[in-house]
């Protein structure tokens, strides 16, 4: 075996030239290493929707289906229902409390209004008669003042409890509180100088007068006026129709007339027991409501035309009558020392008796007042005591100016007889008229009570029965579709 000689060398190659070698070349520059891209940024995560709106698809699912549709009519025609009755006891709470509050509490408080004006006006008539007849002030008389001061002192205490603090009628009854000792003092002091024969004694007890007519009868008319008008409030808020309440009954009862066409027309079955008492039920309160209110409207307005009316007029009747003998008392007491100038038609000047001619403004009052109580009269027992009163009104007309022509020819013995004198004198006249006004009174109080106790009476219980009928119509509702439902099962 042979071997190639071992030499470094390169063999020689015949024929090929030999290609220089090219010197290293600059090559391009390497770029920096960079990191690896960031993966891309995941979509935001979708908004998470409300309750309301999954509530809302869900519900709009099941009404693709019958059953989810029978359970929403279910619902709706239950809660409708439910509401109905609701608006019906709030509705009817509402009125049947301002009922109550006119039979129970703001009529009662306008005629105490009233009798506080009366007490004070009969003690200052009653006043002006002891002090006419001076020494010979009969015991009745004097009773009857003392008894007229205290029933109005006990009548403000009444007042003054039923009124809201702070409110324009408590501030009323604080004044009247303030002012009743000081005429009363006054009174006094006129008595004790009549009684020991000093003129002042008139002077005293005209002033008594001025108080009372000037600074307390005033504000006692400002107390009856804002319980009138609290009274007519109540009135206000009883008598209206619950439409509210109406409404939704009528609504209540076609959505389940609705319901059961429909039930008819898909199972070709006539009733649904269920649905059947709903409807029942429903109409039961409808009709109670409507039934019972048209009632209680009716006796609460007639309690108002033949009650309250009649019982303001007559009211203003007898104040009017007891205005008239107080300044006919005053005019024999002042004896012409309080005058007025009037111009009559012609524009001459006439000078006046102040009280006399206050007496002939306030028997007009009278005579209008009577006329109005026998308008509003409504029967033979509210009718004879005011066409009595007008009976005694004529003659008391006549008696005084009977006493006043004595009077005016200085015979005052005879016209102070002609006054507080006993048979024949006006004083007898004006006793019986307000006896009479205070027999009307009565009876027109009476018919009050009734007719506001029978209005009253027909809003009893409608309250809490709408509220029970209402909660057994939503449960037959919701028997009835569930009994449906079950068909389904």
């Amino acid at each position: 075996m042979t071997h190639p000689p071992k030499s470094s060398a390169a063999p020689p190659v015949s024929g090929v030239p030999t290609i220089p070698a090219v010197p290293p070349q600059p090559g391009p520059p390497v770029p920096a290493p960079q990191a690896p891209p960031s993966a891309p940024a995941p979509d935001p995560a979708p908004a998470r929707r409300t309750a309301f709106a999954e509530g809302f698809d869900q519900v709009r699912a099941a009404a693709t289906t019958e059953p989810g549709r029978l359970r929403i009519i279910g619902a709706a025609i239950a809660l409708l229902v439910l509401l109905f009755g609701a608006v019906t006891a709030w509705q009817t709470d509402d009125r049947a409390t301002a009922a109550d509050d006119v039979l129970h509490k703001s009529q009662p408080l306008s005629s105490a209004a009233a009798d506080i004006y009366l007490y004070l006006a009969d003690a200052n008539t009653t006043a002006s008669s002891g002090f006419l007849a001076g020494g010979q002030e009969s015991a009745d008389s004097r009773e009857r003042y003392e008894r007229d001061i205290d029933q109005a002192a006990d009548g403000l205490v009444e007042a003054a409890s039923n009124s809201e603090p702070n409110s324009p009628a408590a501030k009323t009854v604080a004044e009247l509180n303030t002012l009743l000792p000081e005429y009363k003092g006054l009174v006094e002091q006129a008595r004790t100088y009549n009684r020991q024969g000093f003129p002042v004694g008139g002077a005293y007890l005209r002033y008594a007068n001025e108080k009372m007519q000037e600074e307390m009868l005033p504000k006692a008319q400002n107390l009856y006026t804002s319980e009138n008008q609290r009274l007519r409030a109540d009135y206000a808020e009883a008598t209206p129709y619950p439409w509210a309440a109406i409404g939704l009954g009528v609504l209540a009862l076609a959505g389940l007339a609705w319901a059961q066409h429909r039930n008819y027309r898909r199972t070709n079955r006539v009733l649904n027991h269920g649905l059947v008492a709903a409807t029942a039920t429903a109409t039961v309160v409808l009709l109670w409501l409507v039934v019972g209110h048209t009632v209680a409207r009716s006796g609460l307005e007639d309690s108002y035309d033949h009650g309250v009316r009649s019982l303001n007029v007559l009211h203003d009747a007898r104040i009017a009558s007891l205005k008239a003998r107080g300044n006919e008392n005053l005019t024999l007491v002042a004896r012409g020392a309080e005058t007025v100038t009037k111009k009559n038609a012609q524009g001459k000047e006439f000078t006046y008796d102040a009280y006399d001619l206050d007496f002939g403004e306030d028997m007009d009052a009278l005579g209008k007042g009577l006329a109005e109580a026998s308008k509003l009269a409504d029967d033979r027992s509210g009718e004879e005591p005011v066409t009595a009163a007008q009976g005694n009104m004529k003659v008391w007309k006549e008696r005084h100016a009977a006493a006043r022509t004595q009077d005016d020819y200085g015979n005052y013995e005879e016209a102070l007889k002609r006054v507080i004198g006993g048979k024949g004198a006006t004083g007898e006249c004006f006793d019986s008229v307000d006896h009479n006004l205070d027999v009307a009174l009565k009876h027109e109080k009476s018919e009050f009570q009734q007719s506001a106790g029978d209005g009253l009476d027909a809003m009893t219980g409608l309250t809490a029965g709408a509220a029970v009928l209402a909660v057994l119509g939503a449960a037959g509702a919701v028997l009835g579709i569930g009994r449906r439902l079950s068909e389904y099962r």
